[in-house]
């Protein structure tokens, strides 16, 4: 398949072999160290192909790369990178039909087999299972297990493959032939035939909302963008220990802040205020020092004839920043007061194109 830069201008060379390796990486959202990990190359060597692949595609950065990756079908939504055979390289042959596990990390981190829920074990167990249903069918190296789970709180023992060990009796699928962790000459992996994780159906629903927003559906991107907060069962990864559920629990918690905005942009588009308008007075409840979502909630009230709610959001705001943070708001939130106190409809104006900030690139 030629490879083709995302603003469709021709491409000066095609990639070679190995820069669509690296490509296919990025667009899994790998750093520099795991793509020279998983295909054994210099860390110096990823990030001089990865600067090539963007000369060569006239792409601006690393999100570019990664959304012209899902946009070249170089790697498919929820399922990791695409090879030129067709299916992933992870996918298992033969692997007779079953209840699939369910797993659910956009919450307090749970496992189910055929509608029964399963026994975790303890928090660092759980952390080592969340960390391989986080790889997306990747294979996860003992090294980076220690390091995501443990920190520098290394632990004496080798625990990691008695943790496996205990998660594959758990795991194991109903008829005992077939272990969903995979073991390989790197690490272990989840097996993505044997394991459903609501991450994965997450990035599906949001590469579903861009579609829609590009085919100009806003009221299918409502509906898609409500069937995917509806995945999130509180906060992600709740409880869980180490460096990578920390990380990953505000990772997911931006994509859902992001996903209420961009939802909430829609509704308004739709005339939809009072929805727009509730949902995004909860987000702002939950998370009193953002000011872009205080930002958008004011935008919103004044759309919808509330000037006064408005500009008391901006004081409420305004005082929780002195208090907590010590610091005024931001030029964005005071150019929003200015604006509403103006009357510039023009600029408060929310249209299908505003500009979320978090991301929600897959």
């Amino acid at each position: 398949m030629p490879t083709t830069a995302t603003t469709g201008r021709p491409v000066a060379a095609p990639l070679r072999h190995q820069e669509r390796r690296v490509l296919s990486a990025v667009g899994c959202g790998l750093r520099d160290d795991e793509i020279a990990a998983a295909l054994a190359i210099p860390e110096d060597t990823v990030a001089s192909d990865l600067a090539g692949i963007l000369a060569k595609l006239g792409l601006r950065d690393r999100a570019a790369a990664i959304v012209h990756a899902f946009d070249s079908g170089l790697v498919v939504p929820g399922r990791g990178p695409r090879t030129e055979a067709g299916p992933p390289p992870w996918t298992t042959a033969g692997r007779t039909a079953g209840p699939k596990v369910r797993l659910s990390l956009l919450g307090p981190l749970t496992a189910r087999q055929d509608g029964r829920p399963l026994d975790l074990g303890h928090p660092r167990r759980q952390a080592v299972l969340a960390a391989l249903a986080l790889a997306a069918g990747r294979t996860v190296t003992q090294r980076q297990l220690l390091d995501g789970v443990w920190g520098t709180d290394t632990p004496v023992a080798n625990v990691v493959p008695v943790y496996v060990y205990r998660l594959r009796k758990t795991l194991r699928a109903a008829d005992g032939a077939d272990a969903v962790i995979e073991r390989d000459p790197r690490g272990y992996r989840l097996d993505p035939g044997a394991v459903d994780v609501d991450v994965a159906r997450l990035d599906e629903l949001v590469a579903a909302v861009t579609a829609a927003d590009r085919a100009g559906e806003p009221a299918e991107a409502v509906r898609l963008c409500a069937e995917a907060l509806g995945l999130f069962r509180g906060e992600p990864l709740a409880g869980l220990p180490g460096p990578l559920a920390e990380r990953e629990r505000l990772r997911l918690t931006e994509r859902r802040i992001a996903l209420v905005q961009r939802k909430a942009t829609r509704q308004l588009c739709l005339g939809r205020h009072a929805e727009a308008t509730a949902e995004l007075f909860a987000l702002s409840g939950a998370h009193p020092l953002n000011e872009p979502v205080a930002a958008m909630l004011m935008r919103a009230l004044y759309r919808g004839g509330r000037q006064a709610d408005a500009l008391d959001v901006y004081g409420r705001v305004r005082r929780r920043l002195a208090e907590d943070l010590g610091v005024p708001p931001s030029p964005m939130l005071r150019r929003t007061r200015r604006m509403i106190l103006r009357g510039d409809e023009a600029g408060l104006a929310l249209t299908a194109g505003t500009h979320t900030p978090s991301p929600l690139t897959p």
